[in-house]
């Protein structure tokens, strides 16, 4: 008897060991393939969400961005420019530089203070007044200090004979006019007006020492700023003090608005 071959007794022949394990390797690459897109797609979602908290967080910054600037806007809005100066240092406004500062009342002009008085009186008496607020009546040393004074005499006078006292006489010595710090008028330096000084004595020479005290001042303005007369020392009459300034220093100063 014909026995049957081996691969048919033992098994199924090899054909179809051979396909299955063809089935059996692409399930398996099948499984590996799906894997990967698996994977692959879990990758997308990951940076999806990660594009989308992005997003929402660039967003957040845009809306916290607008709000600051809005804030920064309403904040300036309400700073006023810094002054580099402050109201008593007029000049050159450079940080640090000197300037010079008056007391309330006075007024600054070229480096000195200036007061002019309200009261009346005569002009030993409004020397002594210039004196207790630690200046004297003034002495006019240049043409300049001369135009300042003519001009803001015009607008404190109220009438013509409304002039002011000025720290210039001719007391000790006639016709020899000194100011009151013992110096010589400078005859460069005169402002006389018209035919003055006259040292008029007065009517019927009711003052025989004449007029020894110097004053200024045209209400309507002066011509070439000649405006001294010489009259009465005791003839009640506003004065003009003068001091020098004192020595500071420009700061900036940034106010906030309320």
């Amino acid at each position: 008897m014909m026995s049957r071959p081996q691969s048919f007794i033992e098994g199924e022949a090899p054909d179809s060991q051979h396909a299955k394990s063809k089935r059996g390797s692409k399930v398996t690459t099948e499984r590996v393939a799906l894997l990967v897109l698996c994977i692959l797609l879990a990758a997308a979602l990951i940076m999806s969400f990660d594009k989308i908290r992005t997003n929402k967080q660039l967003e957040n910054l845009k809306h916290h961005k607008m709000k600051c600037e809005s804030n920064l806007t309403e904040t300036l809005s309400k700073i006023k420019p810094c002054s580099t100066v402050q109201p008593t240092c007029p000049g050159p406004k450079v940080i640090n530089d000197p300037c010079y500062i008056c007391e309330e009342g006075w007024e600054l002009h070229g480096g000195k203070c200036y007061y002019f008085s309200i009261s009346q009186s005569s002009w030993k008496q409004s020397r002594d007044e210039c004196r207790a607020k630690g200046g004297d009546l003034v002495k006019i040393e240049s043409r300049e200090e001369q135009t300042f004074l003519e001009r803001r005499l015009r607008d404190v006078m109220t009438e013509a004979e409304d002039k002011f006292w000025i720290g210039l006489t001719d007391s000790a010595v006639e016709g020899r006019w000194v100011w009151v710090d013992g110096s010589p008028l400078n005859e460069s330096l005169k402002f006389w007006s018209g035919k003055e000084p006259d040292n008029w004595k007065g009517h019927n020479g009711k003052h025989p020492d004449g007029e020894d005290c110097a004053r200024m001042g045209e209400k309507g303005g002066a011509k070439d700023l000649n405006c001294w007369f010489d009259a009465f020392c005791s003839k009640p009459h506003r004065s003009i003090c003068e001091k020098a300034g004192v020595k500071g220093q420009f700061k900036n100063v940034c106010k906030v608005s309320k």
